[in-house]
């Protein structure tokens, strides 16, 4: 007897598939990407949709989707499209609650650091702002902007280069590595849930000879 269910994207509902997809697709890392239009206004939005792609050169790949319910575009996808900028900063357990905040549906224009009250440090080699409190920034350059539909909840896949990282002295080890519990990074699962990577959450695995 066959144990499992099976869902075809053509016969099932957008809203049901994307739960279905970030309910088993998880944990996921979180893009926390600033963003500045053509009037220097800067934005700040979280995304979900995203990883690294490449280390030579240093790639990472993330999506702005377009919104389910009204098949618009977010201001990250027109600001990128603007300005081929943005630097991705990493959340941390500190700093949830204020980006999960961040995604509320505000006009376009207003600065979601003042909002949420996240600190704007500006950037090295690029216009969008890093956020100060966060442990980890990449400043990219946007290479390409692939649009993947034109329906509702279709991604935009934004392939960013690498420039530059800062990285806090805080969340480096003795060795001059990433230690995942000082980083104390959160991911992205299905519906209100998180994960916290650190702690007892964490365990390790040799890698074989």
């Amino acid at each position: 007897m066959d144990s499992y269910l099976h869902f075809d994207p053509g016969t099932t509902s957008v809203p049901k598939f994307h739960h279905l997809m970030v309910g088993a697709i998880a944990p996921r890392p979180i893009a926390f990407a600033s963003t500045i239009d053509l009037e220097g206004r800067p934005n700040l939005s979280p995304f979900s949709f995203f990883n690294a792609f490449g280390a030579n050169p240093p790639i990472l790949v993330f999506s702005p989707s377009r919104r389910g319910r009204d098949n618009t575009t977010k201001h990250t996808y027109e600001n990128v499209k603007e300005v081929p900028e943005v630097v991705i900063n990493v959340v941390n357990y500190a700093m949830v609650q204020q980006v999960s905040d961040s995604s509320a549906d505000f006009p376009r224009g207003v600065n979601e650091f003042s909002m949420v009250g996240f600190t704007m440090e500006p950037s090295e080699l690029v216009r969008p702002f890093r956020v100060k409190e966060s442990p980890v920034q990449f400043e990219c350059r946007v290479l390409q902007v692939i649009e993947m539909g034109n329906g509702a909840a279709a991604g935009n896949l934004v392939v960013c280069e690498i420039l530059r990282i800062h990285i806090s002295q805080e969340v480096m080890d003795e060795k001059g590595r990433i230690d995942p519990n000082r980083l104390d990074l959160v991911g992205r699962l299905g519906g209100d849930y998180y994960v916290r990577a650190s702690g007892s959450a964490l365990f390790e695995i040799p890698k074989p000879d």
